[in-house]
């Protein structure tokens, strides 16, 4: 006899089908799972095994054979202990044979026959709807697999209760969705005082989502200011919440399915590896990058990141996703992110002007810097220094303008991209993301803003990506102001920022740029 339940593998954020078998037949008694499984998904007979026990229920004295389908597919997780037992108690004829037709079956099982909530509940909800089947999960996961939408879900506390609802002696209720969250409290950018155009540079990173990196001296504010720019961005779109809570699930952050709104703020230590920054590991599991999809990635002390962890983060930048290659399977995650980095100007900190100068200059700066590769630094549109701040700068009252007053110019701003975009080509996307002959057709310049960005190009030899993202940060500076035509001051302030890399000038260009 054999039975089967629908359950999935994790593929990134794509739940696929894959269909477990269970077989009882004469010979030798074994508990044997077939299916290219990894070492949890083995051991699921030891778990299945001990919760029928925990029920008053024995195996049967046959040899018991489970097969999931596709055979090629690699099987990772504990999350086939539930339908490896319902199908088991199919082939028994503990449930009705008919019971499990129309379900997709996701949990982990405890030694007591209760469910343990896994990660991936949203993703497999929604396979189960795409699918056209309903999702039995555990009850701790389901006000996170609701919020797929009209999919019939059962939330079993345990195994016998499930048992019960399919013999209609219990009946179980259907899980509601959980709470949206706004997220935490923000800080303030009144805490900020003076670095009026480090908090230019801000909003205008805010306004069209660009990367942006601050350098300057110890206690400076850039990770203050690093920190508030949550605070000036609105809030998650559905579309977006959607995506971003994928990620989530299948990584496990999503407690109580509880979703929010606030877009990711994800700061992982200068310590951190490729496959922490990137995704991997033995499950592939998203990275970083990943986790702050739709959000800001914040790598506070960018030259103490390892270069080639720094350089995984090039392609992501540009492409907006991330591909996990394993031996066996290839996994794409998403990984649109607004990168921002804070750096010191060399390792002692102070570089070679004012107070506690470093000695080593421009050796020192040139050497520290030299740990960020060209083609990264490239990709980041705003370079900011950040001064030391003053006691003058100290000793004055807060700022008149905080983050309220400046998310309402960045909201303004980002109201006209929405709206050329669906006069356009119908995609809502940032000027960050602009390109081809869109960019072109919103970025027309005039002839003096041309010619002041053609000298800038050939003075200092601005790059094909350099020149895309001039005219990006341009835009945004336009869209600020509240103007449809991008101007020669815009050009102008944006090759402010867009400056060369200052490990690529010669040491007199270095100490002109830095005020030494």
């Amino acid at each position: 006899m054999v039975a089967r339940v629908v359950t999935v593998a994790f593929e990134g954020v794509e739940a696929r089908r894959v269909d477990v078998e269970v077989q009882l037949s004469s010979g030798a008694v074994a508990f044997i799972v077939v299916g290219l499984g990894d070492k949890a998904v083995a051991e699921s007979r030891e778990r299945v095994r001990a919760a029928f026990a925990g029920l008053g229920l024995a195996l049967p004295a046959k040899r018991l054979i489970v097969n999931l389908a596709p055979a090629d597919l690699p099987k990772e997780g504990s999350h086939y202990d539930l339908p490896i037992a319902l199908a088991l108690m199919g082939c028994m004829g503990i449930l009705p044979a008919d019971a499990l037709n129309g379900w997709l079956a996701f949990g982990e099982l405890g030694l007591d026959g209760q469910i343990a909530p896994t990660a991936g509940a949203l993703p497999a909800a929604m396979a189960a709807s795409a699918l056209e089947l309903g999702l039995i999960c555990p009850e701790a996961s389901g006000a996170e697999a609701a919020w797929a939408g009209e999919v019939p879900i059962l939330a079993p506390r345990s195994l016998i209760s499930l048992i019960n609802h399919f013999r209609g002696t219990q009946v179980l209720s259907p899980p509601k969705p959980g709470p949206v969250l706004s997220g935490a409290a923000v800080a303030d950018l009144r805490d900020v005082k003076g670095q009026e155009q480090a908090k230019r540079a801000l909003e205008i990173a805010a306004a069209g989502g660009h990367n942006l990196l601050f350098m300057g001296p110890p206690g400076s504010g850039k990770s203050m200011l690093a920190q508030r720019l949550p605070g000036l961005l609105p809030p998650l779109t559905p579309r977006e919440l959607l995506e971003t809570s994928m990620v989530h699930s299948v990584a496990g952050l999503i407690a109580k399915g509880a979703l929010t709104t606030a877009r990711p703020f994800r700061s992982p230590h200068h310590s951190a590896s490729i496959a922490a920054l990137t995704g991997g590991g033995v499950r592939a599991k998203p990275g970083e990058v990943s986790l702050a999809h739709n959000g800001i990635l914040f790598l506070d002390e960018l030259p103490e990141f390892a270069p080639q962890v720094l350089d995984s983060l090039r392609g992501p930048l540009e492409t907006g996703e991330v591909m996990v290659a394993r031996a066996n399977a290839h996994v794409r995650y998403p990984a649109r992110v607004q990168l921002i980095g804070a750096m010191n100007p060399c390792r002692c900190g102070h570089g070679g002007a004012g107070r506690g100068a470093c000695g080593k200059a421009p050796k020192c700066q040139l050497q520290y810097q030299g740990r960020i590769s060209g083609p990264l630094m490239d990709r980041i549109d705003l370079q900011v220094e950040v001064p030391p701040v003053t006691p003058a700068d100290l000793a004055l009252p807060p700022p008149a303008e905080g983050t309220a007053e400046a998310a309402a110019r960045v909201a303004a701003a980002r109201a006209m991209q929405v709206e050329r975009g669906e006069a356009g080509d119908g995609v809502e996307t940032l000027n960050a993301r602009l390109q081809g002959q869109t960019l072109e057709r919103v970025t027309a310049l005039d002839q003096a803003g041309k010619a002041l960005l053609a000298q800038a190009a050939e003075a200092h030899g601005l790059s094909a990506r350099g020149w895309t993202r001039t005219l990006r940060l341009a835009r945004t500076i336009a869209d600020l102001d509240g103007v449809d035509a991008v101007r020669r001051t815009h050009v102008a302030e944006a090759l402010i920022y867009r400056r060369p890399s200052l490990v690529a000038e010669r040491p007199t260009a270095l100490l002109t740029t830095t005020g030494i």
